[in-house]
């Protein structure tokens, strides 16, 4: 089996390479190509993954190249984590929306509309690459903002289906709080990429079998005050919900804190880039044949789990058969109250038959209304990305929740087109 790894050159690429070794019983790769344009960055990660590799006695072969389309012909699957702009376009979608009063960051409000802009056309460059190497390889996004990109891939009829770590990340959490193990956890896990809520935590019964309870309600009771703090929401806003929004909920319900927070900090691009350094220092050192301990801060925790089970289901590999994952799907009426063509983070059926949403509970209008103003967003970022114009960037600013207002769109389009000529061609 061969999988392709395009924007294997990332600093967190050994986190995906350890969950390859560890795993693979799951997932029996005989192939793996990490693809990428920065080859010294490449050669250094892929020379740590194929040490990972041989430390662990993974019989699989480890090969690096700058040509994607070599990376994935006759490829089975294709895992895209790529940053259009690197950590340098990370550092402008944080700064400037903050000097108008608006959140910065890669994914949510402004700076996410930035970040789709540049990258949905790529994605969908090597996404058409895939299809004529191989159009039933299944294509796996990783790729931030995966909502607006994976729905992309999906209206352009590619094989795709998209993945976040912050399911996977809460399940963790919430078994060691239980002190169970992860497997007995299902998360109720709905909304829309990094708009999620968690309604229902529903544990099985010791050793298996059918039935179960939702114990989010003694989770909240018992655990509450742990878990606002890891969130960084108040205690009292969860107490008052009765469930567990993710850790992006907090740029809409405590946006003004944030913006307060972000202005007195270094941008998490900083730090990151930062990191990044060291982590690339210490990738050199040949001696090193194992994820140092410091890329646990890089982010993406749990990430290798997630993608070799979905990978491993999808491709329907030894000890993969079918499971339940939370991905990024088409809404296809799993939330009555979106259009079918929306694509929704909900907990699905995964087989090498493809994916299949489960039924969803009725969602509240307090989360309902605003799923559905982000979707609407999305529909307009994608637009945009698309087609381009001036006035689509403006359109899908305007319409954001977290903007909304006339003047504030003005001047957060100019600047954002400002920020990012060279990642435009429309421009």
């Amino acid at each position: 089996m061969k999988l392709a790894v395009v924007g294997g050159g990332s600093t967190y690429t050994p986190e995906l390479i350890d969950g390859f070794a560890r795993l693979r019983g799951t997932l029996p790769i005989s192939e793996l190509v990490l693809t990428d344009p920065h080859e010294e960055r490449l050669e250094l990660v892929g020379g740590l993954a194929r040490r990972i590799f041989a430390r662990q006695d993974h019989p699989g072969v480890v090969r690096t190249t700058t040509d994607p389309d070599a990376a994935v012909a006759d490829a089975d699957a294709v895992l895209l984590q790529l940053r259009v702009g690197g950590q340098a376009a990370r550092q402008q979608d944080e700064s400037w929306p903050l000097e108008c009063g608006c959140v910065g960051q890669e994914t949510t409000g402004a700076g996410g509309l930035a970040k789709a802009l540049r990258t949905v056309p790529v994605v969908l460059d090597i996404a058409e690459r895939v299809r004529r190497a191989n159009p039933d390889a299944w294509i796996i996004d990783f790729t931030n903002p995966v909502g607006i990109v994976t729905r992309a891939l999906l209206e352009e009829g590619h094989k795709a289906v998209g993945l976040c770590n912050v399911a996977i990340g809460l399940q963790r959490k919430f078994a060691g709080l239980l002190g169970v193990g992860p497997e007995r956890l299902r998360l109720g896990h709905y909304g829309l990429n990094h708009l999620t809520w968690e309604f229902g935590v529903q544990l099985a019964p010791e050793g298996g079998g059918a039935g179960g309870r939702d114990v989010l309600p003694e989770l909240l009771a018992a655990h509450g005050e742990r878990l606002a703090e890891d969130l960084r929401l108040p205690r009292p806003l969860l107490d008052r919900l009765g469930v567990v929004p993710s850790y992006y909920l907090r740029y809409f319900y405590s946006h003004d804190a944030v913006v307060r927070e972000l202005h007195d900090k270094p941008s998490r691009a900083a730090e990151v880039a930062a990191m990044e350094a060291e982590l690339l220092r210490m990738y050199a050192d040949p001696e090193l044949d194992e994820k140092p301990e410091l890329l646990a801060k890089r982010g993406g925790a749990f990430y290798s789990e997630a993608a070799v089970a979905l990978a491993a289901s999808l491709l329907g590999t030894q000890d993969g058969g079918a499971g339940v994952q939370v991905v990024n799907v088409r809404n296809d009426g799993t939330l009555p109250f979106l259009p079918d063509d929306a694509v929704v983070e909900v907990p699905a059926e995964v087989s090498a038959r493809g994916v299949v949403p489960l039924p969803a509970p009725d969602i509240d209008p307090l989360y309902a209304g605003l799923i559905s103003s982000v979707t609407a967003y999305e529909r307009l970022a994608l637009d945009a990305a698309l087609r381009g114009g001036r006035d689509r960037v403006f359109s899908a600013l305007l319409s954001h929740p977290l903007i909304g207002q006339y003047d504030r769109a003005e001047t957060l389009t100019d600047r954002l087109l400002a920020h990012n000529k060279e990642h435009l061609p429309w421009l």
